[in-house]
């Protein structure tokens, strides 16, 4: 095993003071999320753009389907994606195997082959997401020892590569993928991730050798076996879409409904195991039933921020007055908004807590807080409709209070969670735990691909006035169940 140590005070203070690693890191993410956010900034409108415009021609409410099944493939991916490095390819070949896949996906979006490509292209981002994401993540805590107090920095710088590059993408792939032509909107996708693979083939040299094997590989007398039940789904999948294909029955609302039974019934089963297992002591047993108000909590929130890139982006693209300053700003311009709010607020929030210190509000009193400004971000959207109708075009200061509410409402409840989910997992099920923390945002999205279909400009007030008091609503819930869930944290503030 690499000495941690050693390597760092060889590294320190090349970057900001941190190991030289994190630069390699903060890099990579910095691109995938470039490339990740550029695509899903342009991908609704390329959906429902008319053929003749460069488009796929689907109905809006097809098209706001596939974007959040696109977002709750990606979360739950993250599972299999950490398996496959744990088991097989260690962290860093991981990484780099998803960043292939990743660049892969946005070349066939580049390629112009209609709902073919786009299926393909889901595939392999889907994929090389779930690989490459939790890794990176991971690899970053590899650069320290655990008593180093560069850690939690390290991470913050890290987190701010996340959203730097989420800030820019619509700027660049925005711009190109909606003035010029889509196609080489995500050929820029593209580059992003192909830069992000050159710094970690040219860097990679500075991370910890740990990544370089599994944790907990297959032993090589199983391997055989594995691939043969690997070989016999895939084969059985191949099967059921060449039976369901000719039939009709293989249709995007066939995609879509399962899709959303899938995310929704996944951490369902998840908790339930860990509930069950024999490794589950009785006082984790009681912290893991505390945990399912905070974890139903958690989706009813992401409910609202997942549908950025579904219901916002609609609402920016065809309720919204693009001209400022006599400029017109392309819709997906506005979906930069949600980092610049993350960027601005985080700290914020982060001194705030740090001042409170003993007298900050409990976990689930943090929770009712993230849902009832999760929820206002919403509820002001209907503001439009109510006061001018939907005929008048409305000012983008709507669109940029609902994202600062729904950002404020994730700094109450998206890092408490985390930290939630780490205090109170069972000692057997630590990375389990924050596999289950990431379903929540996965349900959201599968809920919501049942739910953005409803969304229409005749609906707009309705829509927006029921998601967000129901949001709410669960607010309102978690007072009332904030008691019994602090009693079940046993031992655990």
């Amino acid at each position: 095993m690499l000495n941690n140590t050693s390597a760092m005070t060889n590294t320190q203070r090349t970057f900001f003071g941190h190991p030289r690693g994190l630069s390699t890191l903060f890099f990579v993410e910095l691109w995938e999320r470039f490339s990740y956010y550029g695509m899903t900034a342009i991908l609704l409108y390329y959906l429902y753009t008319s053929v003749s415009d460069g488009g796929l021609g689907l109905s809006q409410a097809s098209a706001t389907a596939i974007v959040s099944i696109y977002s709750a493939l990606v979360y739950m991916s993250g599972i299999l994606g950490g398996w496959i490095a744990d088991r097989l390819l260690g962290m860093r070949r991981a990484i780099f195997v998803g960043g292939v896949f990743i660049m892969c996906g946005h070349i066939a979006l580049a390629i112009p082959g209609g709902i073919s490509a786009l299926l393909i292209s889901m595939a392999l981002i889907v994929l090389g997401t779930g690989l490459l994401k939790p890794n990176v993540s991971s690899s970053v805590g590899q650069l320290y020892a655990r008593d180093d107090l560069r850690r939690d920095s390290g991470f913050s710088l890290f987190y701010m590569g996340i959203n730097l590059g989420a800030f820019i993408a619509p700027y660049f792939v925005g711009t190109l993928g909606q003035k010029v032509n889509f196609h080489l909107g995500f050929s820029l996708a593209a580059i992003g991730m192909a830069i992000g693979l050159a710094v970690y083939l040219l860097a990679g040299r500075h991370l910890s050798a740990e990544g370089l094997r599994p944790a907990n590989p297959i032993p090589r007398g199983l391997m055989s076996a594995f691939g043969s039940r690997i070989s016999i789904f895939i084969a059985g999948l191949g099967v059921l879409v060449l039976i369901l294909g000719p039939t009709g029955l293989l249709t995007v609302s066939t995609l879509v409904n399962t899709v959303t039974i899938c995310s929704v019934v996944l951490p369902i089963v998840y908790l339930i195991l860990m509930l069950r297992s024999r490794n589950t002591s009785r006082i984790e047993r009681s912290r893991l039933l505390a945990y399912v108000p905070l974890f139903v909590g958690a989706v009813c929130y992401w409910v609202v921020n997942e549908q950025s890139s579904s219901v916002l982006a609609a609402f920016a693209d065809q309720r919204t007055n693009s001209v400022v300053f006599g400029f017109h700003v392309p819709s997906s311009w506005f979906a930069s908004l949600n980092p610049i709010a993350t960027i601005i607020l985080a700290p914020m929030f982060a001194y705030l807590w740090f001042r409170l210190g003993a007298r900050q509000p409990s976990t689930p009193t943090k929770f009712v807080f993230g849902l009832v400004l999760g929820g206002l971000s919403f509820v002001i959207m209907a503001g439009p409709a109510l006061l001018h109708g939907t005929d008048t075009p409305a000012s983008p200061i709507w669109l940029v209070a609902s994202y600062f509410l729904v950002i404020c409402g994730s700094m109450c409840l998206s890092p408490v969670g985390l930290s939630a989910t780490t205090k109170l997992a069972p000692a057997a099920f630590q990375a389990q735990m924050m596999s289950l923390w990431f379903l929540a945002p996965a349900a959201a999205s599968g809920i919501n691909a049942q739910l953005v279909q409803l969304y229409s400009p005749e609906m707009e007030a309705r829509y927006f006035l029921g998601v967000g008091l129901a949001v709410i609503a669960a607010g309102g819930l978690m007072i009332l169940v904030g008691n019994w869930s602090r009693r079940r944290m046993v031992g655990i503030k």
